[in-house]
């Protein structure tokens, strides 16, 4: 049981993100719904059982552990959790420990996060602009946000900031985030945004904004170098030669990016996901609440990456919404 695991397409499970809630505090548009049904406490896994399965993968060869929600700082004692798992990086098991926040609680716990061996957040952040921001998040506060990203630098992290990248909302931003984030060596990632819910009154095809196209617009103004240098994660990176910084281009529709996935997603009721963009799932919490022996919860994760399919199949190029999932990107931590 100590072989690493490998999918069909010859590829390691080297990286996993973590839900460990499906509550936020805020209600982004192309994330959840404004009035979302949230699970019942029952269903979720305990602090502990997260602790238990993330243990598992690690012995099974997983060297970075992402920890998303939801808002993962929403959780009541999430600090006990990130404790725990920084014994997997003083032992050396664990390459990494980081997390995706919205910022709003990195006020309240940016040094316990450094205590616990986390080097670096990434912060989603769609705009600078107050009004925008308060549209898309319909309950955040910019300042709350902003506020966050001092506490976390000034704690030591290293800060990524995280925009999606939505046709007619941030477009006129582009530059001016480049700038915001230079000035304050932050690193900046744009992604597609995905057809991920059905949110009814939210058009997935319109705010499409192609990262080819935003891309093209850099190039007016920088010289672009491309980077060979990876996060662990799907993003590919360019160095604006004119500044020196590095901005990262996450393209799920305009560049399929899966021959290099690493990566599986574990939802906080235990549901193991080998692709954000396929329904097909894994239910591990069974096998974990069934004995307090891991070798039936090592025997169902190594199915489950069995599983593991090529790729997903989201696509806009025929102008019309292909691939489109009904989970919430909540659900499975983005």
């Amino acid at each position: 049981m100590t072989a690493p695991l490998i999918d069909p397409f010859a590829r390691p499970i080297s990286y996993l993100r973590v839900s460990v809630t499906d509550r936020c505090d805020f209600r982004c548009v192309y994330c959840m719904a404004e009035n979302m049904t949230f699970l019942p406490k029952k269903e979720l896994l305990t602090l502990e059982e997260l602790d238990r399965m993330c243990s598992t993968f690690i012995r099974l060869g997983v060297e970075k552990l992402r920890i998303t929600g939801g808002e993962p700082l929403v959780r009541k004692g999430i600090m006990t959790f990130f404790q725990a798992m920084s014994r997997h990086l003083d032992a050396g098991t664990l390459r990494e420990l980081t997390l995706t926040t919205n910022g709003s609680q990195l006020r309240r716990f940016a040094k316990d996060l450094v205590e616990c061996g986390v080097r670096r957040v990434n912060i989603s952040l769609d705009t600078l602009d107050d009004r925008k921001f308060a549209d898309i998040t319909r309950w955040g506060r910019l300042a709350q946000v902003l506020d966050g990203i001092d506490a976390a630098q000034t704690a030591g992290l290293r800060v990524k900031i995280n925009a999606v990248a939505l046709k007619g909302f941030n477009e006129d931003e582009l530059f001016t985030m480049v700038e915001w984030c230079g000035q304050r060596d932050m690193d900046l990632t744009f992604i597609e945004v995905m057809p991920m819910g059905d949110l009814g009154n939210e058009d997935r095809l319109d705010q499409y904004w192609p990262l080819s196209d935003l891309r093209a617009r850099l190039a007016e103004r920088f010289t672009l170098t491309d980077l060979d240098e990876r996060s662990g994660g799907p993003a590919r990176y360019v160095r604006l030669d004119e500044t020196g910084q590095k901005i990262g281009f996450i393209t799920p529709l305009t560049h399929n990016f899966c021959e290099s996935c690493n990566r599986v997603r574990l939802t906080c009721t235990g549901e193991l996901y080998m692709c954000l963009g396929q329904e097909d799932m894994a239910d591990l919490r069974a096998p974990l609440r069934a004995s307090a022996d891991d070798a039936a919860l090592e025997q169902a994760i190594r199915r489950a990456i069995s599983h593991k399919p090529k790729g997903h199949d989201f696509d806009y190029s025929r102008q019309k919404v292909d691939g489109q999932m009904t989970r919430h990107m909540s659900h499975t931590g983005g």
